[in-house]
C-alpha cells in the first residue's frame, strides 16, 4: 500500500530580493529549491515585481536569495 502525497511533510521555498536601501524590505516569490519561479502560475502584478526586481539586482535589490517560505 502506497502512502498518499499528503502524508509527506512538504517544503515550499520562496526567492526573495532584499533592497539595498530599506533594511527589511524587498520582494519574496514561491519558487521550486533551485529558485524557479513559474510566472505563470502568479498573478500579473507577482509577475510584473519579478521581472522587475530581477532586472534591477545590484541596482535596488540584492542578489536573490532561496530560503524556505515562512509559512503563517
Amino acid at each position: 500500500m502506497s502512502q498518499s502525497d499528503s502524508t509527506h511533510p512538504t517544503t515550499e521555498f520562496e526567492v526573495l530580493f532584499e533592497s539595498l536601501f530599506d533594511a527589511g524590505r524587498g520582494y519574496a516569490f514561491p519558487c521550486d529549491l533551485d529558485g524557479r519561479v513559474d510566472i505563470d502560475t502568479v498573478s500579473e502584478r507577482a509577475r510584473n515585481n519579478y521581472l522587475f526586481a530581477r532586472a534591477m539586482v545590484g541596482r535596488d535589490f540584492a542578489v536573490p536569495v532561496v530560503r524556505e517560505a515562512a509559512l503563517y
